[in-house]
């Protein structure tokens, strides 16, 4: 549905409950003006958004992802200030199946805005990860201490420093030789 219709149906609402008061039913005329910020309130915070993270407090990542997947063209449906939590969104519920798919969806999300500290840092340690898995240490490094410079709450230290402990270890690309490689000369 778009994001405009709210404010349509809200309109409508309010329409209904002037009339309401107009004929002496001002009791029902209140609880329907009342009744219309439901949309409005609806149109700065998407239900499907709200359901998801609902769902994802109750670490139930497929619904979320059900709920989600009824957001269909995001820039219609949601307010700007919605873009970055369907991008947050996305990547965390796709984090475990995609982990290749996550990165993207965590730029966007930083690129769109993050409201919450904590969401910040979470999107940037997902960053971090990605970085970290493809070998780039240095940008996992910086990536690192600013998702612990963002999580000011304490939530995330146990896997800051466990991504911190994957920097440590040497990339076994590097390190790896092949055996049956070692006799051989030159030539053969």
């Amino acid at each position: 549905m778009n994001k405009y219709i709210k404010f349509v149906i809200s309109a409508i609402i309010i329409a209904i409950a002037v009339y309401l008061m107009m004929n002496r039913n001002i009791g029902w005329g209140i609880v329907l003006v009342i009744l219309s910020a439901i949309p409005i309130l609806l149109f700065f915070k998407n239900e499907y958004i709200l359901l998801a993270f609902w769902q994802l407090r109750k670490q139930n990542m497929e619904k979320a992802a059900d709920w989600l997947k009824n957001i269909t063209n995001y820039q219609t449906q949601l307010h700007k200030s919605q873009y970055g939590y369907f991008h947050y969104l996305t990547g965390l519920t796709q984090a475990q199946d995609h982990p290749t798919k996550v990165e993207p969806l965590m730029k966007k999300a930083l690129e769109y805005g993050l409201n919450m500290k904590h969401d910040r840092a979470m999107a940037t340690l997902n960053l971090a990860a990605a970085a970290i898995s493809k070998g780039r240490k240095q940008e996992g490094q910086k990536l690192l201490d600013e998702a612990k410079r963002l999580d000011s709450a304490g939530m995330m230290t146990d896997q800051i420093k466990m991504m911190k402990e994957q920097l440590k270890m040497p990339t076994m690309q590097k390190h790896m030789h092949n055996p049956n490689m070692r006799n051989r000369g030159k030539f053969f």
